[in-house]
C-alpha cells in the first residue's frame, strides 16, 4: 500500500502537522456541539485555520484531499475514516459539494441521476473515481460519460481505492 503523500517530509513535521490538525478538528467539533451565541466567529476562525493548514500540508507534505460521496452516509464515513488512517485528508458526504483545488472525488454512481446540469458538469470535470453496486453496461456507460478515472464495484476494498486514488493523482 502506498503513502498518501508525494514527498518525504521529516517525521517530526508530519507528526506536528497531524497533531495540529487533530486538535483543531476536535476543537471545531466541540464548538459545533456547543453552538451557543458567540461561537459563530470562533467556528469561522477555525474553518479558516483548517483551510490554511490544509494548504500548508499540501505544499509541505503533498497531502492528498479526498471527498467520498455516497448515498449511504455511514459507508462514506467509514471509507473516509479508513483513508484518514492511511494519511489522506478525507471527508465524507451524502451529497456533492464544491470541490477544493486538486481534491480527488470518490462518487457513488447511484447519485448521478439526481444531479442538475451544472453539478453534473462539475462532476465530469472532476473525473471522479466511481463506486457502484451496479455492473451492467448502462452503469459503465454512465461512468464513461462522467469521464470517471476509475470504476470500482462495491464492496470496495480500501487497497483498491488507494490504488485508484494513486492512479488519479498520477493522471493529474
Amino acid at each position: 500500500m502506498g503513502s498518501a503523500t508525494g514527498s518525504s517530509p521529516s517525521p517530526e513535521l508530519a507528526s506536528a502537522l497531524h497533531r495540529l490538525r487533530s486538535t483543531l478538528a476536535r476543537l471545531k467539533a466541540e464548538l459545533e456541539l456547543a453552538q451557543s451565541e458567540g461561537t459563530e466567529r470562533a467556528l469561522a476562525d477555525l474553518d479558516e485555520a483548517l483551510s490554511l493548514l490544509r494548504a500548508v500540508e499540501v505544499a509541505a507534505l503533498g497531502l492528498v484531499s479526498v471527498l467520498v460521496v455516497d448515498d449511504d452516509e455511514r459507508l462514506a464515513e467509514l471509507t473516509a475514516r479508513g483513508l484518514r488512517r492511511l494519511g489522506y485528508d478525507a471527508e465524507s458526504a451524502g451529497t456533492l459539494r464544491e470541490l477544493r483545488p486538486n481534491e480527488v472525488l470518490v462518487f457513488d454512481l447511484s447519485l448521478a441521476s439526481g444531479l442538475d446540469p451544472r453539478t453534473r458538469s462539475a462532476l465530469t470535470a472532476a473525473r471522479p473515481i466511481v463506486v457502484t453496486g451496479a455492473t451492467d453496461p448502462g452503469s459503465r456507460a454512465l461512468a464513461e460519460r462522467l469521464e470517471a478515472s476509475d470504476y470500482l464495484v462495491k464492496p470496495v476494498e480500501l487497497e483498491d481505492l488507494v490504488a485508484a486514488i494513486s492512479r488519479r493523482m498520477a493522471a493529474g
